[in-house]
């Protein structure tokens, strides 16, 4: 029969399935007990037991008039009810945890209540969230407790990047984690400063920052069974970090253990697992694979963009990716910075239905997003959109100089897959410019790209000859069955300016002086009859 001390030699080990047997097996039944047996059997990812553990220690504690100690658990209670996804019992032990305290002198548990309403604030009142987080810290150092201290500056941190002062938010966050992974925080802080650490860098394109984090704290929680909470997370961490560096194979395995191990742990982890599967496959050009994943996301709570509004385009559906974006872009859905990756796939899919203006407008949101966050992914992402904007509308010298930085700050990133995207835009433009030497080097140099990472290259596979786009096959088209600039822009629904516009943009492409040779270039071709939308 273990003993009380024995007990808590093994929790401050870790040695979860040990700590879990141990208290099981003491005679002693007091709420603190059942706690730790509860804290145990979550770390087990037996989370139908914890929480009914964690109720009953709660009721223990209330017998015996510890209301401190009732509310901390009705704290742990909040928690991971909402991880499993009952959001309504988590916020009714919210409110407990505040009435119990409400009477009471100011101790920790006061600024553990504070967690989750600070949490909330962090995405409707920055300023509130601040004073929130400060106050976290305060508690903390009058009392001696280090978790809350790290807790305070994590909040903090991120209050910071969300007021777009990154420099001075990523260094509160980098001082919270480094706390975090020292062991003076409980490992249930630790793993939620990791969870908001690595969001902040998902929201900033920090590929860096997320590595290195991701790969500490994948060490930290090495001894926790893979079904656990913070060890299932950091392998969806670990595989939006692979699928950034091409490792495609490792992304996609690393994923889809999350979404096993994770049901009935924690859904958002499921959900993020199962978007992660989506990313990897929809690059790959497995649309079903890509559709499937993205619709087990959605079931587990996810918005499916903008991964769903691209694999549409890929899919050749480019009404329906329009519609799906532009409604994911609507006002109140989250701030800017969380609606920067879908104002990048709006450039992509704008510019596939020939919508050059709307492509302009985000393109630009892109731009000033990464200027006011600091961002060198989003960066990147912004200047890719401009240059292939600016193809777009026929100015390919101008087009070199963003897709030239592009191509810097990806390779500089190590993202091989944006990296070979830009250098196929790069090679669009010196074809149009009449340097073909150029193009031929850009183009395989995508393609090394393409061939590391086991894929066809994003245009090759349906891909018009010369560059064209979707709605300069539609003009060509038209024009070689002899049809004037009035009668395809009526055909089109476009303006004759626009129709002037795409005609100028072919004879470029095409290396055509007259319609007539437009028209010899789309029967050698084979575009005459072809659909762009198969």
């Amino acid at each position: 029969m273990p003993t009380r001390i024995e007990a808590e030699a093994l929790r401050r080990a870790r040695d979860w399935p040990a700590v879990y047997d141990a208290y099981r097996d003491l005679e002693e039944r007091t709420a603190s007990v059942v706690e730790h047996q509860a804290e145990a059997a979550w770390w087990l990812g037996r989370m139908d037991e914890s929480i009914r553990l964690y109720q009953d220690a709660y009721r223990g504690y209330l017998e015996s008039g510890e209301r401190q100690h009732a509310a901390r658990t009705a704290v742990h209670l909040s928690i991971h009810t909402r991880l499993v996804g009952e959001a309504a019992q988590s916020a009714g032990w919210v409110g407990t945890a505040h009435r119990l305290l409400a009477e009471e002198p100011e101790g920790p548990c006061h600024g553990y209540a504070m967690y989750l309403d600070t949490a909330g604030l962090t995405g409707t009142d920055l300023d509130a969230a601040w004073e929130s987080a400060r106050r976290m810290q305060e508690i903390g150092g009058t009392h001696g407790d280090p978790t809350l201290v790290a807790l305070g500056v994590y909040f903090e941190g991120r209050v910071r990047i969300k007021q777009a002062r990154v420099a001075e938010g990523l260094a509160l966050l980098d001082e919270a984690m480094v706390a975090a992974l020292s062991d003076g925080p409980g490992p249930l802080w630790t793993g939620a400063i990791y969870c908001g650490l690595m969001d902040a860098c998902n929201e900033l394109r920090d590929l860096r920052r997320a590595s290195e984090w991701t790969e500490a704290t994948r060490r930290w929680s090495h001894p926790l069974p893979l079904a656990s909470v913070y060890p299932g997370i950091c392998r969806v961490h670990r595989a939006q970090v692979l699928q950034s560096r091409g490792d495609w194979d490792k992304a996609e395995e690393e994923a889809l253990g999350a979404c096993v191990d994770m049901v009935g742990i924690d859904v958002f982890a499921v959900a993020d697992a199962y978007y992660e599967v989506g990313e990897v496959r929809r690059m790959r050009g497995d649309h079903a694979g890509a559709e499937q994943a993205y619709h087990q996301a959605h079931d587990y709570g996810r918005d499916p963009q903008p991964g769903m509004a691209l694999l549409r385009l890929a899919q050749g559906r480019v009404d329906d990716a329009s519609s799906s974006i532009k409604i994911s872009l609507t006002p109140g859905n989250g701030s800017r910075l969380d609606q920067a990756p879908r104002h990048v796939a709006q450039v992509d899919i704008a510019l596939a239905a020939d919508d050059l203006d709307l492509a302009e407008a985000s393109a630009a949101e892109v731009l000033e997003v990464a200027e006011m966050f600091d961002s060198d992914g989003l960066r990147a992402e912004g200047h890719r959109c401009h240059g292939a904007l600016l193809l777009a509308r026929g100015r390919a010298v101008e087009a070199l100089a963003p897709l030239r930085m592009a191509f810097n700050e990806w390779k500089q990133l190590e993202v091989p897959y944006e990296t070979g995207r830009t250098r196929l835009h790069l090679a669009e433009a010196y074809r149009a410019l009449g340097d073909n030497d150029a193009a031929e080097r850009e183009a395989a140099a995508a393609q090394a790209c393409f061939d590391a990472l086991g894929v066809v290259a994003p245009t090759c596979d349906d891909a018009a000859p010369a560059g064209l786009t979707a709605r300069e096959v539609e003009v060509i088209r038209l024009l070689a069955g002899g049809m004037s600039n009035k009668e395809i822009a009526e055909a089109l629904f476009l303006s004759p300016k626009t129709v002037a516009r795409h005609l100028s943009n072919i004879f470029v492409k095409t290396g055509s002086a007259t319609r007539s040779a437009a028209t010899a270039f789309a029967y050698d071709h084979g575009l005459v009859g072809r659909s762009t939308h198969s």
